[in-house]
């Protein structure tokens, strides 16, 4: 077969490095643009922080972009069509707009960025009280592989002969299940009580054990979950109830010091960790006397400006009559770095502005809520309504709305926390879905405990306060509110 030529002309739309940056960055909450810039300092030279030099009126860093969108290729070409001026600018030029927006953000440290925190890891935790136990080098072995494999929660879900398995192909260690087993036993005497287990009953077993000594009810606490784990699991308590003849005072007592048990002990030094449970919004709405303003925190964000050094190493090489390939090669160099400097800086700039506009339309759509803080006051909103009066693309939206948080008076919510669908009332009127699940929440948070409302029950309470609803997506919103069924509900 001959090969043969063909031209074909089409149409391709393809994103230009800035623009894959932008949306880069775009997507990033404000605690992870700390990093992102400390490492474009770390890797640009020509990059580096503003030190602040008084109040004024502050001017953009670049207003526009560069038309060269491709990267520089050292050709005599490119050397010669160089323009010194454009990378020379006055000082007073050199202030993104971002800047000149009020800060709010947590205490910063010296340089502007948020304090690293020292924290102790669960797994960290574990190993430290593993220095109080007299092992042998095998056990502390077989210690080390056990901790390494718990999870987040505690938990101990890898089979023995698994570990048997890590510690022969790994460790070149060989040792039986019994070793293993004695092992465990020792690391699930660790705090917080319950570690090491196996599966939830023998976690609540652990824990029980430890307190022993507190009585009467805690002995036959240990029995049920020992014993009738599995109707407790269902809360079928009047079998429990009938087969050890307890007492309804006795049986609420003893259900009561179940429930107060840990079912994810690892999460009890999680929760301790700072560095996990802070959150740092990403923008602040304020109510003035019925005006809502809003602020974007750009603490996160440093004041950035071209390197000065670089800018008058431009100058010197403009001045110099050479013009050798060594020369050539340490200025085309210079204009990569001071490019990558310019469109990060411009980035960072569209990056706010962008988080500003979209952030600005969800306070005016969802102006009753953020005036009131009730949840039903919400609007159905979805990110083609806010595409569409910021004149934006929705994958734009969507990036924004990803991972950020807004800071009101009535609390700091996820900016996702707005979006809703809607539902129709036997009015017509459009309500969202959260204000029909606010509304369910309420109703079976007021529920008689002794005899929970069911599914059918809850649809038929929604209805005959308008809301046309069936009762499978009554089910689909209980779920999504994380509550059980009636049945798990029932207290005794």
């Amino acid at each position: 077969m001959a090969l043969q030529q063909h031209l074909h002309q089409k149409l391709l739309q393809k994103l230009s490095p800035q623009q894959i940056q932008l949306m880069k960055l775009l997507q990033l909450p404000t605690v992870q643009i700390e990093e992102r810039i400390k490492e474009e300092l770390e890797e640009n030279p020509a990059l580096e922080l503003r030190e602040e030099d008084g109040d004024g009126e502050l001017k953009d860093e670049f207003e526009t972009t560069t038309d060269n969108d491709q990267d520089p290729d050292g050709s005599e070409e490119e050397y010669e069509d160089i323009d010194i001026s454009e990378y020379v600018r006055d000082e007073d030029d050199d202030v993104p707009d971002y800047k000149t927006r009020e800060d709010f953000s947590p205490e910063m440290d010296e340089k502007g960025f948020l304090p690293n925190r020292v924290e102790v890891s669960f797994h960290e935790s574990m190993i430290h009280q593993l220095g109080v136990l007299k092992l042998d080098p095998v056990e502390q072995t077989i210690a080390e592989q056990v901790i390494g494999s718990l999870d987040d929660d505690g938990y101990l879900r890898r089979e023995i002969t698994s570990i048997m398995d890590d510690l022969a192909f790994r460790q070149n260690l060989d040792v039986n299940e019994q070793q293993i087993e004695s092992v465990i036993k020792q690391v699930q005497q660790f705090d917080p009580a319950g570690v090491g287990a196996r599966d939830l009953q023998e976690c609540l077993l652990l824990q029980l054990i430890r307190k022993e000594d507190d009585g009467e009810e805690v002995s036959i606490a240990k029995h049920i979950i020992a014993s009738y784990f599995e109707e407790f699991s269902k809360k079928h308590y009047e079998r429990i109830q009938k087969s050890l003849q307890l007492s309804d005072e006795t049986l609420r007592t003893v259900i009561q010091q179940i429930i107060r048990l840990n079912p994810r002990p690892g999460m009890q030094i999680a929760e301790l960790n700072p560095a996990e449970q802070y959150i740092v919004p990403d923008f602040f709405v304020f109510n003035n006397n019925g005006s809502l303003e809003l602020t974007l925190n750009s603490r996160n964000a440093p004041d950035l400006r071209v390197s000065e050094e670089y800018k008058e190493m431009l100058k010197g090489y403009e001045k110099s009559e050479k013009t050798d390939r060594r020369q050539k090669e340490a200025v085309l160099f210079i204009k990569q770095k001071l490019d990558a400097a310019k469109w990060f800086i411009d980035a960072i700039k569209q990056r706010q502005d962008t988080l500003m506009q979209t952030m600005h339309e969800i306070m005016t759509y969802q102006e009753s809520f953020f005036l009131t803080g009730d949840e039903t006051e919400l609007r159905p909103m979805i990110l083609k309504d806010i595409a569409e009066v910021t004149a934006l693309d929705i994958s734009t939206i969507s990036r924004v709305a990803n991972s950020k948080f807004v800071q009101t008076e009535f609390g700091t919510f996820r900016l996702k926390y707005f979006f809703s669908e809607g539902l129709q009332t036997e009015s017509g009127e459009e309500v969202s879905t959260r204000e029909v699940k606010k509304i369910l929440a309420d109703i079976i948070e007021s529920e008689e405990k002794k005899n929970p409302l069911s599914d059918e029950a809850l649809t038929e309470m929604l209805l005959e306060k308008g809301y046309n609803i069936a009762r499978r997506t009554v089910a689909k919103y209980r779920e999504q509110l994380n509550i059980p069924v009636a049945r798990l509900r029932k207290n005794v």
